[in-house]
């Protein structure tokens, strides 16, 4: 089905005011294919990343399907649930549902943890229409008895291998337990292993299945490249990096809660303006964070996955990953937080002699080779050199113009903390683009 105009889609006048008030003009692929669908009230089993507008897929059907002949919700009770991995990707697709259903009379509350639960059990006291909710505080209110499920009618299911990777894929089923069997329901899942694929035959009936961008494959419009770099050099050659002007709104993945805090840390005493958000942050902490680097306040933030994913920052013109994602998987939802509504983006590696494992799955999942910004790969693989000097000759006067690389004196050091054998960097002189 192709479409240019919501209207054709079968929305209520309502929701189309409100989404030419803002300014949403042409629904996404995944818009266009599951909004029919779910009006019908068919289940839907939707592959697509972020970015993509799943919210608005599966939300105005939502608030179509409640606003119409709509009934008062019983104490205690909702009529729509709506899970998701983490606390920010929660409250941004509640804010989204109350932006979407400002013409309606339907009430919501947004449920996660790292908060006093008093205004989350206020708020459901008198039945709600919708919660959107983080797993381990909604089976909490539940197990409370400040919640109940019998009289949910929509489910939806966010980010469901992201809730694997999480560890809640267990939370989940316990969920789903005490749902309807007579509900609509929404599965939404960037990739498919096998978890989340049995979880989905599980809990979906008959759904029709909509798959609106190949499974883990990453922007075509971001610049990938990547620089070969000792352990100890990357807090200098990162700090030269983004002393380069065009670096102005920047996402800087680390691996550990630990390493974000002290890189950020290092960016602000070099005098860059930088904060970290992490999952030991209070999540006053992380709004606060995350306001002042949607704002333009700050102009690095420092991450780890919790922001890979489902977070939905625009206009972010780099994403540096300071260490390398032992999944290859996430190295594409982190790099996806650029190039986002159009745009194009700049993703850059910092790769130490450990990491090289985690370079080549990445470059076997993606079928791309990461152009070289700076440094050689470690001599103990020849053949993997000489392939990337053959890419990096290729892309020469094509790059963006980036810092020189630190000097490349191996120490042995690396995320392991053993020295790795028979690894050292030679020097490569910088490739500048014209």
């Amino acid at each position: 089905m192709t479409t240019t105009d919501f209207g054709a889609l079968g929305l209520i006048e309502p929701l189309l005011r409100t989404l030419r008030d803002e300014n949403y003009t042409q629904p996404t692929p995944i818009q266009t294919e599951a909004i029919p669908h779910l009006l019908s009230g068919r289940d839907l089993l939707g592959i697509a990343q972020t970015g993509t507008g799943k919210t608005a897929a599966f939300g105005l059907p939502i608030l179509q399907h409640l606003a119409d002949g709509r009934q008062k919700p019983q104490p205690k009770t909702t009529k729509a649930l709506i899970l998701a991995p983490t606390r920010e990707l929660a409250i941004q697709i509640a804010q989204a549902l109350r932006t979407y259903g400002s013409r309606l009379d339907l009430r919501q509350a947004v449920i996660y943890g790292g908060v006093g639960q008093k205004p989350q059990v206020d708020a459901l006291r008198r039945g709600v229409d919708i919660v959107v909710a983080t797993p381990g505080r909604l089976l909490d209110l539940m197990n409370q008895r400040h919640l109940r499920l019998d009289g949910v009618t929509h489910f939806v299911l966010d980010e469901a291998d992201r809730m694997l990777d999480m560890g809640f894929i267990h939370d989940v089923r316990k969920v789903v337990a005490q749902l309807p069997k007579d509900r609509q329901t929404m599965f939404f899942s960037a990739t498919m292993p096998n978890a989340v694929t049995g979880l989905a035959s599980d809990i979906l009936n008959d759904p029709v299945r909509v798959e609106v961008t190949p499974q883990s494959t990453p922007v075509d419009r971001i610049d990938q490249s990547v620089y070969f770099v000792e352990a100890s050099d990357k807090n200098s050659l990162l700090t030269k990096i983004l002393r380069e002007p065009a670096f102005n709104k920047t996402i800087v993945f680390t691996r550990t809660k630990h390493r974000a805090n002290r890189v950020a840390l290092q960016l602000e005493k070099s005098g860059i303006s930088a904060d970290a958000i992490h999952g030991n942050k209070s999540q006053a902490a992380r709004q606060k964070a995350l306001k002042e680097f949607t704002n333009g306040r700050t102009s690095v933030l420092v991450a780890t996955d919790i922001a890979a994913r489902g977070i939905d920052i625009d206009d972010v013109t780099h994403v540096i990953n300071y260490e390398l994602p032992n999944v290859a998987e996430d190295y594409v939802h982190r790099i996806g937080r650029t190039a986002r509504a159009g745009a194009s983006g700049v993703a850059i590696a910092l790769c130490d002699p450990s990491e090289q494992a985690y370079l080549r799955d990445i470059e076997k999942l993606t079928k791309q080779t990461l152009t070289i910004a700076g440094g050689e790969p470690a001599e103990h693989d020849p053949a993997n050199a000489n392939q990337r000097r053959g890419s990096n000759n290729q892309a020469r006067g094509q790059r963006h113009h980036s810092p020189k690389p630190t000097s490349n004196k191996p120490n042995g050091s690396g995320p392991s903390g053993r020295r790795p054998k028979n690894r050292k960097f030679r020097g490569q002189k910088q490739n500048r683009a014209a």
